[in-house]
């Protein structure tokens, strides 16, 4: 008889693990551009290395919808996924029910992991999660348009970019009309609240709420950032940005469509595919910087945790620790640019040379901005839904940078209450 196991994605056995007969272990696997078939493929190779099976739960793409989702299963204590792929803000929120991987998984494989993300993942001691793949936003940019309208490099500054698509989008619109200068994430959702925060955090203006719990963010370099962003609105990048989300932007640009893109670096393996319209003219660097300030990029990333509920814990265990592994790491990050969370690879050949920009970008993985997650515990989602709605507020022209931070400052203010 087979005892079923439910990760979110994959259907898995525990021969593996040390029980005799196999198991199912349902596997959460997001749905983001390859995400999909590179979790079914992990899982598959899982299965039949251990006998297991492994069931997919195919999650939803918008981080919100699928924070949602998950909080109702583990509210009601449901055995139906065994393993939840977690968003890097969401240890604190979720962390009480999930196994505690720390004795579990052996000191000599957590300490191969990026000790700040592994940090992350761990909440009043407990370790919630294993990191699986790292993020951080990068501007993306058309290498052959530059080159046709005069541009040797990327922009430096947020205003430089402006300059740069503005022309390009000038130039190109004689005979695209629906080209555009620069696609983003601009729909009121945890995406909006990355990008605004890399403005803010480039501009000098802080990080919304710092790492002692004060609320910054009213302050005249927020402010200023948010106005830059919303003047690019019928400027340099399209009215409808304001509802877009990382695939609705990607779409744009792998189609020919734009000149510049704020994306994560699973874009980059997209974007040269075979049926990529931009394939081979795609750069990527570091997001521009604003007046006096320095480029930022938002940390993401996602990490697997077993779930408390599940009835088979050994099996979706080895599971968690199969994927997350340096072979299946390494695999990801060739075929689908999904970055390593294990600084080893960022050395390795192969991986260099399917994504050249992860040499030289290192340094925006490493020193990428968290959101601030760990002094909000578990009043997070409130605090970045109020950010986000604060931000859409002014790329929508309702509101000016400075009444928006100022009301917003005061809206953190009553979440915090008497503390976080």
């Amino acid at each position: 008889m087979k005892k079923v196991v439910t990760i979110l994605g994959l259907t898995t056995a525990l021969a593996a693990a040390g029980q005799g007969s196999a198991v199912t272990v349902t596997l959460a696997c997001g749905t983001v551009g390859q995400e999909l078939q590179l979790c079914k493929d992990g899982a598959a190779r899982w299965a039949k290395k251990t006998g297991n099976e492994v069931k997919i739960f195919e999650s939803p793409n918008l981080t919100n919808d699928r924070l949602g989702l998950y909080q109702q299963q583990l509210a009601a204590r449901s055995s139906d996924i065994d393993v939840y792929q977690l968003d890097i803000v969401w240890p604190g929120l979720l962390g009480q029910h999930f196994v505690d991987l720390k004795g579990k998984v052996p000191a000599s494989e957590q300490n191969g992991f990026f000790k700040g993300i592994l940090d992350a993942n761990t909440v009043n001691g407990k370790l919630v999660s294993l990191p699986w793949f790292t993020d951080a936003g990068l501007l993306f940019y058309r290498t052959d348009l530059l080159k046709k309208y005069g541009y040797s490099a990327p922009p430096k500054t947020w205003a430089e970019l402006a300059t740069m698509a503005k022309k390009i989008q000038t130039g190109e619109q004689k005979t695209n009309k629906t080209f555009t200068g620069y696609v983003w994430q601009g729909k009121n959702y945890e995406g909006l609240t990355c990008d605004a925060l890399e403005w803010v955090s480039s501009f000098g203006g802080g990080t919304i709420v710092d790492n002692t719990g004060k609320v910054t963010i009213n302050n005249p370099k927020a402010a200023a950032a948010l106005d830059a962003a919303a003047s690019w609105v019928r400027n340099i990048s399209p009215q409808g940005v304001t509802t877009y989300d990382e695939e609705a932007a990607r779409g744009i640009f792998q189609s020919g469509n734009a000149a510049f893109m704020r994306n994560w670096p699973y874009a980059w393996a997209n974007g040269q595919s075979d049926d990529s319209k931009v394939k081979g003219k795609i750069g990527a660097a570091p997001l521009p910087a604003g007046p006096g300030g320095k480029p930022a990029a938002t940390l993401g990333g996602w990490n697997l945790g077993v779930s408390m509920y599940s009835k088979n814990q050994a099996a979706a265990i080895d599971l968690v620790r199969y994927l997350t592994s340096p072979a299946e790491q390494k695999l990801r990050a060739i075929e689908g640019s999904y970055n390593p969370t294990l600084p080893a690879l960022y050395k390795d050949a192969a991986v260099l040379k399917a994504n050249p920009f992860f040499g030289s970008l290192y340094g925006v993985f490493t020193s990428a901005v968290a959101r601030p997650s760990g002094p909000t515990k578990e009043k997070y989602n409130q605090v970045s839904q109020a950010f986000s709605g604060a931000v859409s507020e002014v790329l929508t022209g309702k509101v000016k940078g400075q009444a928006a931070v100022a009301k917003l400052s005061t809206d953190l203010a009553r979440i915090k209450g008497r503390g976080w």
